[in-house]
Formats: structure tokens, sequence, C-alpha cells
């Protein structure tokens, strides 16, 4: 089988070797190339084509962000973003995600034998997902241009009570494309995002500044109502639970289910108990098949089920998964989900 090639893209030359050797360990990797900053880069891809980029996110000449826009203008690849996740530096990750990027990780923070293979371990796993999501780096490209009306709308007596939605690589993205459209007074929103712990309060913070309602990190005992959304904190494990006062978020420490910590499964699991047909289900891009079996008993219970086309995926793996096993009732590209909700929720 042949190798996939990365380009290895930061200012730092010891960062640089690191990461060559730590990915040249494996097999199926192969560094073809380093670059000290975006010009350099820009070279090298048309030199050599590689299958998945490295992107340092701060870089002199040119900072990540800028090169990445760049990159998915002129020529869409895989890209991961590898970021000192704290502070501004994680903000800037979430920005890189919406924009594009296939995953973000953070440089090692401790120079101990366990912590540089938890890293190594993880770089390599992210650029073999990243690889496999090349074929659909053109999906977004010539999508229809959308008017939002975010004002409040009339609540339909059918509309669903919860929208719960799952999502792994590419989700960020994705969910940037659907949330924003929704307008003030939806129902309320539960979103299994796979993200890093550091990640989810960001990301929650910044999408809500495009949205006109609130999105949450979710918190133990959260009260959910109309106009708000939650999403998942990385490494707990999220479920919905019915209190006298209404649905509420529980937060568990629970172990991974289906590796992953939050899951979707566990969320649509929970949701299924508190909500059952009164959900609207949704599954969105991402590798493996966490959702699906929790997508088809929210299907089974009475619940409409949504899940996102192949064309529009950045990885064709959860949806896919949910659909083979028939937890989807209805298939459509991520342009067109916001306006689906709609068209459930409202008069």
């Amino acid at each position: 089988m042949k190798p996939i090639t990365v380009l290895i893209v930061d200012d730092s030359a010891f960062i640089r070797q690191m990461l060559t050797e730590m990915l040249s360990a494996d097999p199926e990797i192969k560094v073809i190339a380093t670059a000290f900053d975006p010009f350099d880069a820009r070279e090298k891809i048309k030199e050599f084509n590689p299958d998945v980029i490295t992107l340092d996110v701060e870089m002199p000449k040119m900072d990540g962000i800028t090169f990445l826009e760049k990159i998915m203008h002129l020529r869409p690849m895989p890209v991961i973003m590898i970021s000192t996740l704290t502070g501004k530096g994680t903000d800037v990750a979430i920005q890189a995600l919406q924009i594009g990027a296939v995953e973000c990780i953070g440089k090692p923070v401790e120079n101990t034998p366990v912590a540089l293979q938890s890293f190594s371990d993880e770089l390599c796993i992210t650029v073999k997902k990243a690889a496999a999501t090349r074929a659909n780096l053109n999906r977004t490209r010539n999508k229809p241009v959308r008017q939002t009306d975010k004002r409040s709308r009339t609540v339909s007596p059918k509309a669903p009570k919860l929208i719960a939605i799952g999502a792994s690589t590419g989700g960020v993205e994705t969910l940037s494309e659907i949330l924003p459209y929704l307008p003030n007074n939806c129902p309320p929103i539960v979103i299994a995002q796979h993200m890093p712990p550091v990640f989810t309060a960001s990301f929650a913070k910044r999408i809500s500044t495009l949205c006109s309602f609130p999105i949450y990190e979710a918190s133990e005992g959260m009260v959910l109502k109309s106009g708000m959304g939650c999403i998942a904190a990385g490494g707990t494990q999220l479920k919905i639970i019915r209190k006298a006062s209404g649905l509420a978020c529980r937060v568990t420490d629970d172990p991974p289910v289906n590796n992953h910590k939050p899951s979707v499964d566990v969320t649509f699991d929970s949701v299924v108990e508190a909500v059952g047909e009164n959900t609207l289900g949704i599954i969105l891009t991402g590798m493996g098949k966490d959702g699906a079996e929790g997508l088809l008993r929210l299907r089974q219970s009475g619940a409409h089920t949504i899940g996102q086309n192949e064309a529009s995926c950045v990885v064709y793996g959860m949806p896919h998964a949910a659909y083979n096993i028939g937890a989807v009732a209805e298939v459509l590209p991520v342009y067109n989900i916001a306006d689906a909700i709609v068209k459930r929720c409202f008069l």
C-alpha cells in the first residue's frame, strides 16, 4: 500500500524534526517534505502534492489561519493544525476547524517519554484520519447561497421538544453551516461532538457569536429551554434526563463508549429515555459508527431522524453506518439541514 505523504509546516526546526521522527516511525506514513513558513510551504505543495499537511498556528510572515484560508480556497486538501492549546491558541484552533481544518491537536506540554509517546500515537492516528477525508474536499463548492432570517417564528404544535445532534471529524465546520441559520426560539439543542476537553468551551463560545441564541458547554443540572443549545464537554459523557422542571443535563465521568468521551450513543440513548418520539435526531460527518445505534433507537421510538449525505461530509462514516442499519429517515446535504429543522419546528 502506498504510504500517506505528509508535509510538515512549522517555523521551529525542533518541532519539524520531532514531527518527522514521530511520523516516520509509522510504516504507513511518509514525511515527503518540511517547510519553515507558508511561503516555503506553498512551493513544497506545488512540488510534492502531499496527501496531508500539518500546520502550525503561529508563524512569521503569514499566520496559519490565513494560510489555511488560502489552501481551502485555492487548493483544498486535508490540514491538521498543530497548536498550543491554551488561551488564545484554543480559540484560533476552533477558528481553523470552522474554516476547514480536519483536526487540531496540541503540542505536547510535557517532555516525558509517556507524554511524547501519547502525542506521537495521536498524531499518527490523526494523519490517517485526515488522509481519509481527501475525496470530499470539494464538498462545499457550488453550495446554494442562503438568506437567513433568525427572528422568532410561530412554533408548530407538532414541533419536537428536543433536537439531538451527533458529530465528529468535520463537525465544527458542519455545525457552523447549520446552527447560525436557525431562529432564536428553536427547541433546545443538545450536541455530542467528539472533541478534547480544552476545545468545547471555546467552541461553544465562538459558535454562539454566529447564532441568534446562546450555545453553552453542558454542565451538571443545566436546564434545557427553547432558544438555547449545549455541547457535551470534552472528556465527559452527557446524558439528558427529565426532571420536574423539565429536561436537564447530567454530566458524568463514565468510561468511553465506542472509544469516545463524549459518545454520541450515550447522549442519544439518554434522549430516547427522556424524550423519545418528541425528538429530532441528526447525525453528521464523522469517522466510525458512534451514534448509529443510538439514532436507530431514536427512530424506533418514533422520532424523526436525519443523516448528512456523503457528498457534503468530511468523512462519511457515522452517517453511513447509521443509514446502513436503517437509523436514518431522511438524507440531506449539510446546507439543507437547517431548512429541514425549521420546517419541522415552525409553521
